[in-house]
């Protein structure tokens, strides 16, 4: 159980908020927006009265437009699949509502331990039963045992992150196979949440997009990609009857993504070529920080599984230090850095804490020097 109450990711960044300390708790980045993109949003800011109203319902069309020639030719999106959120945790709400007006009866969600905490705590909010499904020591799938669950537990949606949070695990391609073919096997919806997809170290994620299976929703944001967290412009890619139902459902919840902000992402995609040249640069940066907080924490008797991507770097606690939320309180405590507890993410992993590398060199340099130090 949780020793305070809500996120644990906020109850720690509050901490170092207040008190002053290197906060590596939330996933904020530590890199400005693309400068080119900040220029266009003040140009927008005083073009027209009407832009800073309500936006169309679905999306700005030229913003649902843009990401459905991103995906094309390959997955063929038609925009009227394509919705805009209030960033990506918006979108995976929707989809909590939808499967709750739509379904009768009660059934099980399952995702990847550890999940991101929106999924557990939605099921909670919902009353549905939460499945954590373990990986293999390699972070492989057992899909025998995974076939077992989704059978037994009647299993109706199973939710992806690739890479994850807070574990950056990548799906292979293979994996992403079957884990359809289980899909269409059982007749259970797939989720998969693509936030994290163009910021991987090596070689970029295979998307189930490819695989066009009709019970598949796909979930993104430009948050993390370009480095605007607080302007919560997401979207939603999903078959056409799930479609309604969520613009339905978004109607009456979300309303509307943040209507000058629209513009600006929208403008900027159309001049910068999609903003890939600052996602590579973003890459880069990440990929960095990653191995320098990974490179001071190895001197410590913290475990890191390896990872192929994301935000964030996952670290098994010695025995010594059991208890992630009393080992998370006594490192901010002593060296003034913020993490958060695994228990956050779930029970299963109360020996664990998460630590955003999404920061600079410095600030990850400074951060790992402290913690190294720390007295385990």
């Amino acid at each position: 159980m949780k020793k305070t109450n809500g996120s644990l990711i906020s109850y720690f960044s509050q901490l170092a908020q207040k008190k002053g300390g290197i906060n590596l708790a939330q996933g904020i980045p530590g890199f400005a927006p693309p400068s080119q993109l900040l220029d266009i949003l003040n140009e927008l800011i005083y073009e027209s009265p009407r832009i800073h109203q309500y936006a169309h319902g679905n999306g700005d069309p030229e913003l649902v437009e843009c990401i459905s020639q991103y995906y094309s030719p390959n997955q063929k999106i038609n925009p009227q699949n394509i919705l805009i959120t209030q960033g990506a945790t918006e979108a995976v709400s929707l989809v909590f509502l939808y499967f709750a007006e739509s379904r009768e009866k009660k059934f099980s969600v399952l995702s990847f331990d550890p999940p991101y905490e929106s999924y557990p705590a939605l099921c909670e909010l919902h009353n549905l039963h939460f499945h954590y499904f373990d990986y293999n020591g390699d972070l492989t799938v057992d899909f025998s045992r995974l076939e077992k669950i989704i059978r037994e537990d009647e299993v109706k949606l199973v939710i992806v992150t690739s890479p994850g949070n807070p574990l950056g695990k990548i799906w292979t391609q293979e994996e992403l196979i079957q884990l359809d073919q289980l899909s269409r096997k059982y007749q259970c919806y797939l989720l998969f949440d693509g936030v994290y997809k163009d910021l991987y170290f090596n070689n970029p994620p295979f998307l189930p997009l490819e695989l066009k299976n009709e019970r598949l929703i796909y979930v993104d944001s430009f948050s993390k990609t370009l480095s605007i967290t607080g302007w919560r412009v997401g979207y939603i890619l999903a078959e056409k009857s799930i479609m309604e139902k969520l613009k339905d459902i978004h109607d009456f919840t979300g309303l509307c993504a943040p209507s000058v902000l629209q513009k600006a992402i929208t403008r900027y995609l159309k001049e910068y070529n999609f903003g890939k040249e600052y996602t590579n640069d973003l890459r880069n940066k990440l990929k960095r920080s990653f191995t320098l907080l990974t490179k001071k924490l190895k001197t410590t008797p913290l475990q890191i599984p390896e990872i192929e991507g994301g935000y964030f770097l996952w670290a098994e606690l010695p025995e010594s230090c059991s208890d992630g939320f009393s080992f998370a309180q006594d490192l901010f405590e002593k060296i003034k850095v913020a993490v958060v507890p695994g228990e956050n993410f779930s029970l299963h992993k109360k020996n664990y804490i998460r630590l955003n590398f999404a920061q600079k060199p410095e600030i990850i340099e400074e951060a790992g020097e402290r913690i190294a130090g720390f007295g385990f």
